[in-house]
């Protein structure tokens, strides 16, 4: 994006990736559709960044949400709202999108055609000459190791776009913590964001090995952590080897991880039935049974599965299971204790990266004039449904700009 700005302006861009191809996570993305944004007003849109709101909301003040579904009309893209107004290509692919993007970079009706380096990895070698950077004219040398060795560029500003840790094998791995941390550029740890969590002791055999890769649909999640932070949400996620997953988890894993890092452990709650009140579970918890065994019953009576009851015998006895009290208590409130976050590497998205408070307005590194970053590789975070890819677009065309005056100063 920060290129499509930039060359249309007559700067000569050239994109270095370490991969053999342009915008692998960005395929990957695709994947599940091509989530582009997300269409609900502005002022909940941006509320999606937490703490981060305000910077975020100043990055998309330029680049909303229908500027991005203008952006790929642009480029013979029609895109349209699903029902939880999350925003999709017609035909739910990253592709198409991507080749005409890139089509459109390299070959531009106006501006300056954008030269990509492929399987060009940054070794984390930047020097900034300070005679050079007075006039602006190849202020910086960088060094990639490159198939035929060794490459050493000049350039007059850089854009760093290194994405955070998560999907390694897809060319985000982190490695450039360190190198900026070096040139005086404060990083925030890395953490995983919008992942999945291994129970606390983990499963029992049965329902390890019968339900893993299941999905528990139509249930409540809700979690508050010792700074009195809820989160209440209906949705559905999916039972793994070693904890949960899943849209719903996604959501609330934020405070999730957060509690666990502070202390040890979360315990979130489940509503099993959220569209009963606990007065009908207790009735139809209580109504006689007769001869019918117990999951007949509750089959019978509350339509529950054989995942529901399993997650039950996970968490109360067997006396317990006949009382219905404390039966009807769990179907409304199932306590989950959880013992960890999945690693990184596992995550849709990271939390941590770059402080936005290195940088100035424009995204430009204090400590080295000239000197950018964007995407995924800042300081923020957001939930899946279209913030994370708006984000990342919008910050792009933020250090362009900034770019722009740097160059023209």
């Amino acid at each position: 994006m920060a290129a499509e700005l930039l060359s249309a302006h007559g700067v000569a861009v050239h994109v270095y990736d370490s991969m053999p191809s342009v915008g692998r996570k960005f395929l990957l993305a695709g994947l599940g559709g091509l989530n582009l944004t997300h269409a609900e007003p502005i002022e909940h849109f941006v509320s999606r960044y937490a703490e981060r709101s305000s910077a975020c909301a100043q990055w998309l003040s330029d680049f909303d949400a229908t500027a991005i579904r203008d952006w790929a009309k642009g480029l013979g893209i029609e895109t349209f709202v699903g029902s939880s107004q999350r925003v999709f290509p017609t035909d739910m692919k990253a592709a198409p999108l991507l080749r005409a993007w890139l089509h459109r970079l390299r070959h531009p009706e106006q501006g300056v055609p954008v030269t990509f380096h492929m399987r060009h990895r940054w070794n984390g070698q930047l020097t900034r000459r300070v005679a050079a950077a007075a006039a602006h004219t190849h202020a910086f040398e960088l060094q990639f190791e490159a198939p035929q060795g060794l490459v050493n560029v000049p350039a007059d500003a850089v854009l760093l776009a290194l994405g955070g840790a998560s999907w390694s094998r897809l060319g985000s791995d982190g490695a450039w913590v360190p190198w900026l941390h070096q040139i005086g550029v404060d990083v925030a740890r890395l953490r995983p964001s919008n992942c999945g969590f291994d129970v606390q002791g983990g499963w029992s055999e049965h329902l390890r090995s019968q339900f893993a890769g299941q999905p528990l649909k139509s249930c409540a999640l809700s979690f508050t952590d010792a700074q009195g932070h809820h989160f209440e949400r209906r949705g559905e996620f999916v039972i793994t080897a070693t904890g949960i997953e899943g849209s719903l988890v996604y959501a609330a894993s934020a405070l999730l991880r957060d509690a666990i890092e502070h202390t040890g452990s979360a315990t979130l709650h489940l509503d099993l039935l959220p569209h009963f009140t606990p007065e009908r579970v207790l009735a139809e918890v209580s109504h006689p049974r007769g001869s019918r065994s117990l999951s007949s019953h509750l089959k019978s009576r509350l339509n529950l599965n054989a995942l529901h009851l399993a997650l039950l015998h996970e968490v109360l006895s067997k006396d317990a299971m006949l009382d219905a009290v404390q039966l009807a208590q769990a179907l409304k409130h199932l306590p989950i204790t959880l013992g960890a976050a999945r690693p990184i590497d596992e995550a849709i998205s990271t939390a941590g990266g770059v402080t936005l408070e290195t940088l100035d307005e424009h995204l430009m590194a204090r400590a080295m004039p000239g000197l950018f970053a964007a995407g995924e590789m800042l300081d923020w975070e957001a939930p899946t449904g279209g913030y994370l890819l708006s984000a990342c677009l919008a910050s792009g065309r933020v250090a362009a700009r900034g770019i722009r005056a740097f160059l023209s100063a």
